[in-house]
């Protein structure tokens, strides 16, 4: 039986002009975005420019004027700070090197074997413990710094760099641990497998086959490793009392005093001397940073 019934007949839009759209043209999107990265680059960068500038002015106009604009160039501010404290301020900057290697040091030994052991060996546990290694993450150092003051003052370790230095040979910091982890997941094992054939073992396989392998998330490591030992301000405090022992951030809170009036300009001109350091190790570190970082899976 023929189906009499009316069926709806295709209509064919393939001929039809598209539908007009309405926006802005390409250039002046790509203008507006760099010009608002820009502005917010400046809204960041203002107070790091602005203790740039406040360095060179004498220390009774640094607060009258917030403006960039420098009627004068007072740079004996440099000098006066550098020699403002019971030892050069290079004293200091020393004893921050001196701590942050052995940090950087500490962290791709330790956190490269333990990485290496979550990654590619079988134990029992691993899946807890490696749990229990990430929840150690979201332990604040104020929870952690008084049981481990007791310690190191039972230890005799108070004033001395080793509170500072020692936990970091121990894979203490669980960040890097996660990022060499997400690395070595990443290499194929068939590396593994040659090596194995070949007679290498677990420490041969670590030292020749995966440790020149992860050189991004190595140089990950060292950079922010010094970047942060290098801005710690808490923990040094805590241990250090010697003023002979400072590092840079205490010797910078050492220009501050309630009692007498504060160099301002010379605190600011050490300010700068101490940033020197983190801009150049993020500016000629930066590709390994990204890379390491695009590397690992951390998005």
């Amino acid at each position: 039986m023929t189906d009499l019934r009316e069926r709806p007949v295709p209509i064919d839009t393939s001929g039809d002009p598209a539908p007009p759209r309405f926006g802005l043209p390409g250039w002046l999107t790509s203008t507006l975005k760099h010009t608002a990265l820009i502005l917010a680059a400046l809204v960041m960068l203002y107070p790091v420019i602005w203790m740039v500038v406040s360095s060179l002015r004498p220390n009774n106009e640094i607060f009258r004027s917030p403006g960039l604009v420098l009627d004068g160039l007072q740079i004996s501010n440099y000098g006066d700070g550098w020699n403002a404290l019971a030892e050069p301020f290079g004293h200091y900057m020393l004893n921050s090197a001196l701590v942050v290697l052995g940090c950087i040091v500490g962290n791709l030994v330790s956190c490269s074997m333990a990485a290496y052991a979550f990654a590619r060996l079988e134990f029992t546990g691993k899946k807890w413990w490696f749990a229990i290694m990430l929840m150690t993450i979201m332990l604040p150092i104020h929870v952690l710094i008084v049981p481990q003051y007791i310690i190191f003052s039972n230890l005799g370790w108070v004033n001395t760099f080793l509170p500072l230095i020692v936990p970091k040979m121990l894979a203490t910091d669980a960040f890097f641990v996660f990022l060499m982890v997400q690395f070595i997941r990443g290499l194929p094992r068939e590396l593994d497998e040659a090596a194995r054939i070949d007679g290498a073992g677990h420490p041969r396989i670590f030292l020749q086959v995966i440790l020149p392998l992860m050189l991004p998330a190595l140089a990950t490591t060292t950079i922010f490793t010094f970047i942060w030992t290098w801005n710690d301000f808490f923990s040094q405090l805590i241990y250090l009392t010697d003023p002979e022992m400072y590092t840079v951030p205490v010797a910078l809170r050492s220009f501050v005093d309630a009692t007498v009036a504060t160099s301002w300009g010379s605190m600011f001109a050490m300010s700068v001397v101490s940033l020197l350091p983190i801009f150049l190790a993020f500016l000629f570190g930066q590709r390994y940073l990204i890379k390491g970082i695009a590397t690992t899976g951390i998005k």
